[in-house]
């Protein structure tokens, strides 16, 4: 897989790219025109970048009770993130979605372009193990429009990321 460097990112590195180029592993940058009046970041993603739902992941926070931590949890952009098994994953006895503007603060990203690369606070993180049936996968990359691929074995290594079951059943 190419590499792209922050100098080939036209808007400046984000936070997220930054820690991929200090990690040294391949990853490729991909951007679009992100559209102001989209909600559903993450299908917006699969859209515009005319790529497999399976690879595109969403990052997501999450409340536990009844410690009130929060962590990341990241799944495929078109599944929902079950609060039962992110709950138990973190060893919690119940999850809640996180306030947005949380989210931003904690994160130091906005809704729609929230990584799990690079936060300004570190959180516990977890992804889907669905990621291990690609050899890649796609995570925003800090700011909305921008999306990192990489191996999402190298996603959990950096981040410190516990692959574990997230998606809810349909």
């Amino acid at each position: 897989m190419a590499r792209k460097h922050s100098k080939d990112h036209a808007s400046g590195p984000t936070h997220a790219i930054e820690e991929l180029n200090e990690a040294g592993v391949p990853f490729v940058v991909h951007e679009y025109e992100h559209d102001p009046s989209a909600r559903a970041y993450g299908e917006e993603t699969v859209e515009k970048l005319g790529i497999d739902p399976a690879i595109a992941f969403k990052t997501l926070m999450v409340k536990l009770e009844p410690t009130g931590e929060y962590v990341v949890g990241c799944v495929p952009a078109l599944a929902h993130l079950s609060m039962k098994l992110i709950a138990k994953a973190a060893g919690a006895k119940n999850a809640a979605m996180a306030d947005p503007s949380v989210a931003q603060r904690r994160t130091g990203y906005v809704v729609g372009g929230i990584s799990p690369l690079g936060q300004t606070t570190k959180h516990r993180i977890f992804i889907d193990s669905s990621c291990l049936d690609h050899e890649t996968m796609l995570v925003s990359g800090g700011r909305r429009g921008v999306s990192v691929e990489l191996s999402p074995l190298d996603l959990a290594e950096i981040v410190g990321a516990e692959v574990v079951d997230l998606a809810a059943q349909a």
